[in-house]
């Protein structure tokens, strides 16, 4: 691992927990974390369970014990190691966004190509068991023709001006703000669960546009570092009215700027026959309408996806028996590692990749140009 602090947390987590709630399938070891900080990282091995550290990241691809690059960095770093992992004949795995540019990510998806390897994008929120449950209610009809998709998702964690001007908040180090942070994972779901966007027109807004100077201190807190100031050059805001191929309509909003909502990741999905909803603070819960229902009877029933018959909820607890954030990536790495060990393909993968990036450079483009923008299709 490449990277130690929120999502190399997350992801250690799952690693050390798959033995115990998927038995019988891929075993990771956990060989090695690098970090420029020697204390820093040395800690993070001992408390995530890694056999040692390392302060290049370069030593890691040296290694015959490693076979999997799990590269948790700031999104200006990812182009680069996971390009030099693939060609040390590495597995990448990769946290969204997933590059800076799309040019940074048809490379990464050209080098694990080239080099025999498997690239996996962490779009965890795929591996909720109710958002697999609605892939499956859409896939099979049960929606009939897709209408519309309306997502958000909402943050508030840098309302307060003071918030220090963190590496999230500065565009060389990690592309755009609310769109890549958030967005990202609402237009991720929206492809999973619709299909591909055809076109797209966006705003992009920034409330606060002078910071004290600052960096992270562990999961979305930070510290002010002195009393200079710097400039806030990425969007707090993104709002984006799109086409699919399928001719559904979808309206999507990101912003780190609505108070009281901590991770409000929602979206709703209306077809000719039902309605979906769900929201990432309740996880478990998927709401769905079906028309055919009977009237009198008609109206959003509330399932619990935590039935054996639920995608992935049969590894976990007895029926009504939450999981949490957690389990998503336990289940996403889980059939990642299957599809290593079995040779057979896996999405999100780093096509994947290329195509969201598609899309988060067209709503730039069309927040800056005023006007529509068409995604091209591969």
């Amino acid at each position: 691992m490449i990277g130690y602090q929120f999502m190399g947390k997350a992801h250690s987590h799952a690693f050390r927990d798959l033995d115990f709630f998927f038995p019988g399938g891929a075993s990771p070891v956990l060989k090695a974390i690098a970090g420029r900080a020697e204390a820093a990282v040395r800690d993070a091995a001992n408390q995530y369970g890694f056999e040692s550290y390392e302060t290049d990241w370069r030593k890691l691809l040296e290694r015959d014990d490693i076979d999997v690059i799990d590269i948790v960095t700031p999104n200006y770093l990812h182009a680069e190691m996971a390009i030099a992992a693939a060609e040390a004949g590495k597995h990448v795995i990769c946290e969204k966004p997933m590059a800076m540019t799309v040019e940074e990510a048809i490379r990464m998806r050209d080098a694990v190509k080239k080099n025999g390897v498997t690239g996996l994008l962490c779009h965890n929120y795929r591996f909720a068991p109710a958002v697999q449950y609605a892939k499956q209610l859409i896939a099979s009809g049960r929606l009939g023709r897709i209408y519309h998709i309306r997502a958000q998702y909402l943050q508030d964690w840098i309302m307060d001006p003071n918030f220090p001007l963190v590496w999230r908040l500065r565009k060389e180090v990690t592309g755009s703000g609310a769109l890549g942070d958030i967005g990202a994972h609402i237009l991720d779901l929206a492809r999973f669960l619709v299909g591909e966007i055809t076109e797209l027109t966006a705003t992009m807004e920034t409330f606060i546009k002078t910071r004290p100077l600052g960096e992270m201190s562990g999961g979305l807190e930070a510290r002010v570092d002195g009393s200079q100031t710097g400039t806030v050059d990425v969007d707090d805001a993104t709002a984006i009215l799109a086409h699919f191929d399928n001719g559904a309509l979808g309206v999507f909003e990101a912003t780190r700027f609505a108070g009281g909502n901590r991770n409000g990741n929602r979206f709703e999905i209306n077809g000719e026959r039902g309605s979906i909803r769900w929201d990432l603070e309740n996880m478990n819960l998927l709401h769905v309408y079906l028309e055919d229902d009977e009237a009198g009877l008609q109206g959003f029933r509330t399932i619990n996806c935590t039935e054996t018959v639920h995608p992935f909820a049969d590894r976990y607890w007895p029926a009504g028996h939450i999981i949490g954030y957690e389990h998503t990536f336990m289940n996403l790495f889980a059939s990642y590692f299957e599809s290593i060990v079995e040779g057979k393909p896996f999405q999100p993968d780093f096509d994947e990749g290329v195509r969201n990036e598609r899309v988060l450079e067209a709503v730039e483009t069309s927040a800056q140009k005023r006007e529509w923008v068409a995604i091209p299709q591969e």
